[in-house]
């Protein structure tokens, strides 16, 4: 990145949009310089319902941006849920073209387009590298290796697929939008440098991201990203059941379920009277218990991470996950949430603690994560977003080229 970059990136969850900007200063840090969100409900369960909600939405937090700040932003990074995601581990080893010079950037960057060269299947897209790790002829192991003196370096890399269906999706919406995608970066693996703290980065970790409607897997070993899903779960899941059991409205429900948020029954210390103010089984005001609500809310909440404990037991990982951090505005307003995954998980597990995730509002959390991954990203040469004039090209052709040049031209 350079002095003076605008990143946009924008993340479409399934109760908004929400948008950041950041500036890379002076520093080489980044500068938030906008945020803002707009409700938005075109997404639902991991799934896109309704293209026309999800552009007019970007469209709007687009337009808000270009009024405050006077710019007229042409192309924007991009969240996707891990369920669209499919990881591959791939591993090269490539000889130095002068070793007496030691390793230049160039060896660097033809490594990275030749890890890349996978077979693809054909209802898959590459949409990023993500280097994992550099090992010098004689073994030693290194994040950067220009101007090391070696005869060849080993490259780990992995080489991130995209469902081409939603990405054609995803193209799609941003067209109608008018803004052209920069790059497609999956939501956990966007997230892992804000929500970990620095031993975390180092451990091997599952990020728990419980939104609003999904919760996004991403298991990490060490640097090395290996796994991510989408469980249908969430948030409003909870809502929804406290609504329907105890027959009130959604509103009444994802209020007494922050009022009254508790994981787990048995750490009630007094199980008070809650008047339902909104019954509508008689027409008049009903009262409960608040053991019967934090009941809903204990059910739904062991239902979510039974399924993610099923996922990576299915997949053959769980054994080699450390720690389970928690994140997403779904359940850490919800008392002794990390209790209940620890017992269901058998994983000591934890409220993200990272040293920037208070740094900014948890609604513009995943889109600022966003814009910080890409402007941290190694060896890109170009990562700042457009704000002048558009492409003619075929936008899906476009979107490709972009993601092209976004790893390493």
């Amino acid at each position: 990145m350079a002095i003076g970059d605008i990143i946009v990136g924008i993340d479409i969850g399934t109760s908004k949009v929400s948008a950041v900007v950041g500036e890379v200063n002076s520093f080489n840090q980044v500068e938030i310089i906008s945020t803002t969100d707009c409700k938005c409900f075109g997404m639902k369960k991991g799934k896109i319902i309704n293209e026309e909600e999800i552009s007019l939405s970007i469209c709007n937090v687009i337009s808000e941006i270009e009024k405050n700040q006077n710019l007229k932003i042409n192309s924007a990074y991009v969240t996707i849920p891990g369920k669209y995601i499919t990881i591959v581990q791939n591993s090269i080893v490539k000889e130095v073209k002068d070793k007496y010079a030691g390793i230049s950037s160039k060896d660097v960057n033809s490594a990275i387009m030749q890890v890349r060269d996978i077979d693809i299947p054909d209802n898959k897209v590459l949409i990023d590298i993500v280097t994992d790790k550099f090992i010098l002829d004689n073994g030693k192991v290194v994040d950067d290796p220009v101007g090391n003196l070696s005869g060849n370096f080993t490259l780990s890399a992995q080489v991130m697929l995209a469902d081409k269906d939603y990405v054609r999706q995803l193209a799609s919406i941003f067209k109608k939008a008018g803004i052209e995608i920069d790059g497609m970066v999956p939501n956990t693996l966007a997230e892992r440098n804000l929500v970990l703290d620095k031993n975390e980065l180092n451990d091997n970790v599952m990020l728990l991201d419980i939104g609003a409607g999904n919760t996004d897997i991403g298991v990490f070993e060490g640097n090395s990203f290996i796994y991510t899903n989408t469980i249908p779960l969430g948030g409003d899941s909870i809502t929804n059941d406290i609504a329907v059991v105890l027959n009130i409205s959604d509103e009444e429900a994802d209020k007494l379920k922050k009022q009254y948020g508790l994981a787990l029954k048995s750490f009630i210390d007094n199980d008070n009277d809650v008047v339902l103010n909104t019954y509508k089984g008689d027409g008049k005001p009903k009262t409960i218990k608040s053991s019967e609500l934090i009941e809903i809310i204990e059910a739904r909440i062991e239902e979510i991470f039974a399924l993610v404990n099923k996922d990576i037991t299915n997949q053959g990982i769980k054994a080699k996950i450390n720690n389970v951090i928690l994140t997403g505005q779904g359940i850490t307003n919800i008392n002794k949430s990390d209790v209940a995954g620890k017992i269901i998980l058998n994983i000591p597990v934890k409220i993200a603690t990272g040293r920037l995730i208070s740094t900014i509002k948890p609604s513009f959390r995943s889109s600022y994560a966003l814009v910080r991954y890409i402007a941290g990203r190694p060896f890109s040469k170009n990562v700042s977003s457009s704000i002048d004039a558009k492409s003619n090209e075929s936008f899906i052709k476009n979107i490709l080229e972009r993601i092209k040049e976004f790893f390493y031209t």
